[in-house]
């Protein structure tokens, strides 16, 4: 017995705005019942002592420490500019505005 019926995954489509043909209802309610069956022996393999964990393996944060160190001055970061003016970059006008 399927578990999960024809009609229903026909309206589950229709939810989802597919486009699913006669034959392929028939192909996928075979591939959900599969996919459904695996989803519950994994259930039943995990036992209520394995406690429920998000990843499988385990993460570590790979990035550096945060250190304070110098920045730039102002004068250093405008160095490489093609144009500044009163202590900031110079940039061409994109939206036509006047001063």
């Amino acid at each position: 017995m399927s578990q999960i019926s024809r009609d229903e995954l026909a309206h589950l489509a229709k939810l989802a705005r597919l486009g699913v043909s006669e034959a392929e209802l028939d192909t996928f309610v075979g591939q959900l019942d599969v996919i459904l069956d695996s989803v519950a022996k994994v259930g039943e393999v995990a036992g209520d002592d394995i406690p429920p964990m998000s990843h499988a393996a385990n993460l570590t944060n790979v990035f550096r420490s945060d250190e304070i160190r110098p920045g730039l001055s102002q004068q250093e970061a405008l160095s490489g500019a093609p144009a500044s003016e009163d202590g900031r970059f110079c940039v061409p006008r994109i939206l036509g505005e006047e001063q």
